[in-house]
């Protein structure tokens, strides 16, 4: 299924009250979730929903930069996109698996923020990082609901994972209409100074696959592509494991 996610009122079975966050984007490093859905976590906050982001990783491997920059980095873009709360979890950049230590990590975050809706990395992708990822918050989203898993914290379960679309073309399953919200995503990721190219720096780190300019032209490209998909102008496409239901035919775009 493939529309604008504003245009389409998705209803759940059991709907769950006492949420605290509506919407909490997981990513396995600073600065995916800004990537790959900057734009829908823009929206997201003017449109009123309380919006968090967790990042897995500090990072730390990445070829330039260092963690600490990255931290201050994150900071930054989450101040220009407007999001309430940001936390990592440290969990080690590159060699995280997905096992009881990351998943019950995880859990305790989805209870202590009590998300409704959940972002994650892509199912598939060039990094390895952003499988794993995307598997380890799908599994810690449906554990977080049993209560015999014990935190010390009331059971809570997402009521849906949606998994962004990254280096690798996937077909979406829907897209959300960012028109509007293109430049504070650019502004984000632009906060990212150490990892992307700026055209007002000399850049004497290491060139690695994004830092050129051609892969910011390339997110853009995206951008315009997943909206065309879609019929927007500009969006950004997310898969889900399990479809969403609509109420009928004539909410979809």
């Amino acid at each position: 299924m493939s529309g604008n996610l504003t245009g389409i009122k998705l209803y759940f079975c059991g709907m769950i009250e006492g949420h605290l966050f509506d919407l909490v984007a997981f990513g396995a490093h600073p600065d995916d979730v800004e990537l790959f859905a900057g734009g829908t976590l823009a929206k997201s906050v003017a449109q009123g929903l309380r919006v968090g982001i967790v990042d897995l990783t500090r990072g730390e491997l990445g070829t330039r930069g260092t963690a600490e920059t990255r931290k201050a980095e994150a900071a930054a873009a989450q101040a220009i996109l407007g999001v309430e709360h940001r936390e990592n979890l440290d969990l080690g950049d590159g060699f995280f698996e997905v096992n009881e230590e990351t998943l019950r990590a995880v859990i305790e975050v989805l209870r202590r923020l009590r998300p409704l809706r959940v972002i994650a990395n892509a199912l598939s992708d060039r990094h390895p990082d952003h499988g794993r990822g995307a598997e380890l918050i799908h599994r810690a989203a449906f554990l977080s609901g049993l209560p015999k898993i014990d935190t010390s914290q009331e059971a809570w379960r997402p009521q849906a994972v949606y998994h962004g679309i990254q280096d690798h073309w996937l077909n979406p399953d829907f897209v959300v209409d960012i028109e509007g919200y293109a430049e504070v995503k650019a502004q984000a990721i632009a906060a990212y100074a150490t990892q992307f190219h700026r055209p007002d720096s000399d850049d004497a780190e290491p060139a690695t696959p994004i830092s050129s300019p051609e892969f910011l032209e390339h997110l853009k490209a995206r951008d315009v592509a997943m909206g065309r998909f879609a019929g927007v102008k500009l969006g950004e496409g997310f898969q889900v494991k399990r479809p969403p239901a609509v109420e009928g035919l004539g909410v979809l775009g």
